[in-house]
């Protein structure tokens, strides 16, 4: 490589630095992005001595649950299920780790990947016979709820939002805005069912029916989800809570839909027992370098636990979160999505 480019790369790196220094965290990467990254522990707790190396390892869920990348300004970040698989990987390989944290602050997501998510975390439990513990931060709502059924126990703030045990499917119909406006769009079908949802025309009322057969279809599966993982629920109280509404951490612990109410030193406690293990590390798996070295330490995150504020690479630029929801497109969410009218 030309010396001179070397030193352009360094001049502009120093020059946008002062650019957006008042902006939000920055950093600078050169190479592939976050998914080319090793999967690396950082101890955030040390309990034991320099002969053991017994470990449990806290891995992230935040943000929004979907199969897809989420895009930001000329980035793409790692598939949230995807990162979850590795890091459970990483977890199962890892022999000194005898239990995990699933720490999540997520408003839920797609159907699909909520499920592939609890999945990911059952087929762990099973081939690696490790315990898991569910911790939630701010909210832990919907799918986010159905990812905690997975676990073997539930810790929960009081302040935490939670639940929200229900199926949405937003829709939108612009055939009468476009009409306004002179634009009549046609769509050729093979079957009257086929453009069902289409934002270009209105929904039908025989389709409004199809989709709400989808819809209670997942809505049993997120209900029978709940009620294996969650034994405790009494039965006079689980109608009422799986009616959608959300509920905070101190209502949930009351009803069973958590079991112990507390942060993450009490989910460190709780996994330790489970593990039948005195004294633990405590590790954090990140991708690349880690951030800081407390249990409360962690990277600013978008969908999927993927960094934002601004990062500046030399390849990219990411100036945060993208806007919508997955790729775009109309899917059923298992997602706490509060309007405000």
């Amino acid at each position: 490589m030309p010396r001179n480019f070397g030193r352009f790369c360094m001049m502009l790196g120093i020059g946008l630095s002062m650019f957006v220094g008042g902006c939000g965290p920055i950093s600078f990467t050169v190479g592939s992005g976050p998914s080319g990254k090793p999967i690396r522990p950082t101890t955030v707790i040390r309990e034991t001595g320099y002969f053991d190396s017994t470990r449990i390892a806290v891995i992230d869920v935040k943000g929004l649950i979907s199969n897809s990348s989420p895009v930001g300004f000329l980035s793409r970040g790692e598939n949230p299920v995807s990162l979850l698989h590795h890091k459970l990987e990483a977890a199962r390989r890892d022999h000194a780790v005898k239990a995990v944290i699933l720490r999540l602050n997520t408003p839920g997501g797609t159907v699909t990947a909520s499920d592939a998510m609890y999945r990911e975390v059952k087929r762990f439990k099973a081939k690696s016979g490790k315990p898991v513990v569910a911790m939630m931060q701010d909210v832990a709502a919907s799918g986010g709820y159905y990812l905690s059924c997975a676990a073997d126990r539930i810790v929960a703030y009081p302040t935490t939002v939670t639940a929200s045990i229900g199926v949405i499917m937003q829709l939108v119909s612009v055939k009468r805005g476009l009409g306004m406006i002179g634009v009549d769009p046609v769509a050729i079908t093979s079957g009257p069912n086929k453009a069902a949802g289409s934002p270009l025309d209105e929904l039908k009322e025989e389709h409004k029916k199809l989709m709400r057969r989808m819809v209670n279809d997942f809505y049993g599966r997120f209900r029978e989800v709940v009620r294996k993982g969650r034994s405790r629920i009494p039965k006079e109280h689980f109608d009422r809570l799986t009616d959608g509404r959300v509920v905070t951490g101190a209502e949930a612990k009351q009803y069973g839909l958590v079991d112990e109410l507390g942060d993450i030193y009490t989910a460190f406690a709780v996994a330790k027992k489970l593990a039948k293990v005195k004294r633990a590390d405590l590790v954090v798996y990140r991708r690349g370098t880690a951030p800081g070295s407390s249990p409360y330490a962690k990277a600013p995150v978008g969908r999927g636990g993927n960094h934002v504020g601004t990062q500046i690479n030399l390849a990219q630029i990411n100036l945060g979160d993208g806007l919508g929801i997955g790729d775009g497109t109309a899917t059923f969410m298992y997602l706490w999505r509060p309007s405000v009218e």
